[in-house]
């Protein structure tokens, strides 16, 4: 679906250009929950836990070099700033779902 713009998972989160950077722990959280979605499957049973496992360290190691790769001209995201503004979307949310 290149050049369209569907909308994301909303348990997956925009990792480039904060301040810190994102961790190994937020890339491989994503990795998983990207693993989650595609196989349909929050836990894997026995006999798939091997793939399962191997394509969120796949989808981890291949995010990361994403990340180191990719540049911005947009001054760096502060995390505690977007964390608020969230917070603040999700409320927003909450009450308009109220009688």
């Amino acid at each position: 679906m290149l050049g369209s713009t569907p909308a994301m998972c909303r348990n997956i989160r925009p990792l480039f250009n904060f301040q810190p950077p994102a961790t190994e722990a937020e890339v491989r959280a994503a990795a998983l929950q990207f693993v989650r979605k595609v196989s349909g499957s929050t836990r894997p049973s026995r006999v798939n836990e091997a793939a399962f496992a191997r394509a969120i360290e796949e989808i981890a190691h291949t995010t990361m070099h994403l990340l180191d790769d990719l540049v911005s001209s947009a001054p760096p995201r502060n995390r505690e700033e977007e964390a608020a503004k969230a917070r603040l979307r999700w409320k927003k949310r909450i009450a308009q779902a109220r009688p």
